[in-house]
């Protein structure tokens, strides 16, 4: 067994424990407080389902870094693996009762995203990609969609948290993807909407101000399944969050163009 598949399998299991713990509390009794606005929540699931993934991390593989949403992991300088967990993708959701939630592990090896595992527990979908292996869904395997007209496009986006105070250039780019493609969702998880790329439920997502616990796994998925990853410029990276771009590739062009002309390019944005 490659060191990275005992990674993968360590990583599977625990996204299905604390999956587990959040079909259980689903719609009880939660406790919810709020951390950088008033719409950024976060829960007690949250911060057990965490602490359970971290400690499940730490009995078996203690020198690996973790870096973790609700600060939960340590840091090991100098570390092969780190570990970029989400313990609940969807808070806002979850705290409501709307199902659309999930865990999310991402793993990097010297610094490069590597392994990826989301796990859907109201669907009960477990996602997982290894660098160069390809993409699946409960053990079957995933490709993104083969639409090349943005026209015919169903796409997905979100809003970050301080959108009350500074709505930003996505609300534009909101209104001119209403136009340019067939329909755009907005389901309150980066997480899953990349998972629904890498398996072609869309064929293109765009987000900003998101943090790297949002990108690492599903950002691999999608380029596991044939996908493209990248930030507004259509060249850089995506893992930081702050600007993600994700699609099945045929429509990313087109795509980068309605985000220019909305405003919402590096260059409009740094223009502002």
């Amino acid at each position: 067994m490659s060191e990275a598949t005992a990674v993968l399998a360590l990583a599977q299991r625990l996204a299905r424990v604390a999956g587990a713990l959040q079909r259980d509390r689903w719609e009880s009794d939660l406790e919810i407080e709020t951390k950088s606005s008033a719409v950024d929540l976060v829960t007690d699931v949250d911060r057990a389902c965490e602490k359970l993934i971290v400690q499940g991390i730490q009995a078996e593989r203690p020198h690996d870094a973790i870096f973790a949403e609700e600060g939960h992991g340590e840091d090991h300088p100098g570390a092969t693996w780190r570990w970029v967990i989400d313990p609940v993708d969807g808070t806002t959701n979850y705290a409501h009762g709307y199902p659309c939630f999930c865990v999310s592990i991402g793993v990097e090896r010297d610094g490069e995203p590597t392994v990826g595992v989301i796990y859907n527990p109201t669907l009960d979908e477990l996602y997982h990609a290894v660098r160069g292996g390809g993409a699946f869904r409960n053990q079957r395997p995933i490709r993104v969609s083969g639409e090349d007209a943005l026209a015919r496009s169903l796409l997905a986006t979100g809003f970050a948290y301080d959108r009350r105070d500074d709505p930003g250039p996505n609300l534009a780019a909101m209104e001119a993807f209403l136009r340019a493609g067939r329909a755009v969702r907005r389901d309150g998880s980066a997480a899953l909407d990349l998972a629904a790329v890498a398996c072609g439920r869309f064929d293109g997502y765009w987000e900003l101000s998101l943090k790297p616990w949002d990108v690492s796994a599903g950002g691999l998925l999608v380029q596991e399944a044939g996908g493209r990853l990248s930030d507004l410029s259509g060249a850089g990276p995506a893992w930081s969050g702050d600007e993600v771009v994700a699609s099945n590739g045929r429509i990313h062009d087109p795509m980068l163009e309605v985000l220019a002309e909305a405003g919402t390019s590096v260059e409009s944005r740094s223009r502002a």
